[in-house]
C-alpha cells in the first residue's frame, strides 16, 4: 500500500443474517482513499452506503458481518482487529458522521458534555481543558451555548454538532460559523474544508 493511501477497501462483503438466510448489503466494494482526498459514495436508500461505512467501522448490529474482504486504514487491516484496538482507534484516527444525529447525539446529555466526552476518551487532558475545546468547537459552529441539551437544539443545528463530534480530537482554527447566513449544506462543506482539512 503506497504511503499516500489513507483508507484502501478491498472487495468488501458484508451480510446480514437472519433465520431465512442472508441478505448481501455490500456485495463487493472496492475504493481507495488518498491524503488529502474527498469521496463521495452516491446511490439510492437502502444500497448499502451506510451499510459500507459501519463496516469499516465496525459498527455493524449482531446480525450483520463482514463476510469477504480487507478494509486497509494506514496499512492496517481493520477487519482483523478486536473491539479493543478499535476504541483506540475509532472516534481518533477515523470516525463516521451519521446522517441523521439523533443516532448519535444522546438526547439526554448536553451536546458539551458529549464532546468532553469523546475528547477525554482519546486526549489526555483535563476536565477543564476539554471543556473549553467543547466550547470552542461549539462556538465554530454557531453554538454559543453547549449547555443546551441536545433534544433542545433545532435540527439544523444537530447535522454540525456530529461533524465537531466525530473530528472533536482536532484543534480547528476555523472562524465561526453562522447557521442563520448559509443552509445546512453550505454550513457542512465549510465544516469540512475548514475543520477537518484545512
Amino acid at each position: 500500500m503506497k504511503e499516500d493511501v489513507i483508507l484502501q477497501v478491498n472487495g468488501l462483503k458484508t451480510y446480514f443474517f437472519d433465520r431465512k438466510g442472508k441478505v448481501p448489503a455490500v456485495d463487493g466494494v472496492d475504493f481507495m482513499i488518498r491524503k488529502g482526498e474527498t469521496l463521495g459514495i452516491v446511490g439510492e436508500s437502502g444500497c448499502g452506503k451506510s451499510v459500507t461505512s459501519m463496516s469499516i467501522l465496525k459498527l455493524l448490529p449482531p446480525e450483520g458481518k463482514v463476510v469477504e474482504g480487507e478494509i486497509l486504514f494506514k496499512g492496517r487491516d481493520l477487519t482483523k482487529c478486536t473491539s479493543r484496538e478499535m476504541e483506540k482507534v475509532r472516534g481518533k484516527e477515523i470516525a463516521m458522521i451519521f446522517q441523521e444525529p439523533m443516532t448519535s447525539l444522546n438526547p439526554v446529555y448536553t451536546v458539551g458534555k458529549q464532546i468532553e466526552e469523546m475528547l477525554r476518551n482519546h486526549q489526555q487532558i483535563s476536565k477543564k481543558e476539554a471543556r473549553e475545546k467543547a466550547i470552542h468547537m461549539l462556538e465554530l459552529v454557531g453554538i454559543p451555548s453547549p449547555e443546551k441539551r441536545v433534544d433542545e437544539l433545532l435540527g439544523s443545528q444537530l447535522a454540525p454538532i456530529t461533524f465537531v463530534e466525530a473530528d472533536g480530537n482536532r484543534a480547528p482554527s476555523a472562524k465561526k460559523l453562522n447557521a442563520k447566513s448559509c443552509n445546512t449544506s453550505q454550513m457542512l462543506v465549510t465544516i469540512l474544508k475548514t475543520v477537518l482539512f484545512p
